[in-house]
């Protein structure tokens, strides 16, 4: 059960998001997806280590609502009416969120909280499936009661309004060396958030499926007292 980069002979598992996020929910994680993606080549899917879940336990896939922030230092504007908007855009990014869609916001210095409770409560009730902030998060007591899965930089209660505005959304961003466009998967655990470019998800996601179950048999052969090496020379996995 070598490992395979052709999908052409795997089997069709799912037809629709909540099928696949399901699948997902149920198999996957961020380190088994990281290592088909860069096998594909892909090597800039995983998001700075800083950002992090709120809580532990926290698992999010969905597809990628983008956000882009800007720091303003209070700056109003003759020219440009988005700046004189307490939140720029920020509110009718919130409202535009969809079912199983994630808030991603970067753009503006990670000095502020770009995400809060009454944030998450709107973005649950439309059906969102989480946020990831390039930047901290506060509220996070409210967050927490609630559920919402959030990852961000960590807890800092200092607010966006004076410092920083929403200027755009639903356009392609970059999180340092990785770029996002809008409907990308995002896929975020306790290790860290990935994103699955949108083009590849099938294969990435076939390929990760495979992979996991592979990874239990393995497992239960090194249980049984198989080596490492021998494992990894029968199975290709490790």
């Amino acid at each position: 059960m070598k490992e395979d980069n052709n999908t052409k002979d795997l089997p069709k598992l799912w037809d629709t998001d909540d099928e696949l996020f399901h699948l997902v929910r149920k198999e996957l994680y961020t380190a088994v997806v990281g290592d088909i993606m860069d096998k594909l080549g892909l090597f800039n899917q995983f998001l700075p280590p800083q950002i992090v879940p709120l809580q532990e336990n926290t698992f999010i896939v969905g597809r990628a609502m983008t956000v882009l922030e800007a720091d303003v230092n209070s700056v109003s504007s003759n020219f440009n009416p988005i700046l004189n908007k307490p939140f720029g855009l920020m509110l009718e990014a919130l409202d535009n969120l969809k079912e199983n869609e994630i808030y991603v916001c970067t753009g503006s210095s990670p000095d502020y909280a770009l995400w809060g409770e009454l944030m998450s409560v709107r973005a649950q009730k439309l059906g969102a499936a989480g946020a990831v902030v390039d930047g901290y998060s506060r509220d996070t007591i409210g967050i927490r009661n609630i559920g919402f899965p959030v990852f961000s930089h960590g807890r800092y209660a200092q607010d966006q309004a004076p410092r920083g505005k929403v200027i755009d959304y639903r356009v392609p961003i970059k999180i340092r060396a990785v770029s996002i466009n809008p409907g990308d998967i995002v896929l975020g655990d306790i290790d860290g958030v990935c994103i699955i470019p949108k083009e590849v998800e099938e294969k990435v996601f076939s390929l990760a499926i495979e992979k996991a179950r592979g990874e239990k048999m393995v497992m239960k052969k090194i249980e049984e007292g198989m080596s490492a090496k021998d494992a990894f020379e029968k199975y290709g996995i490790m």
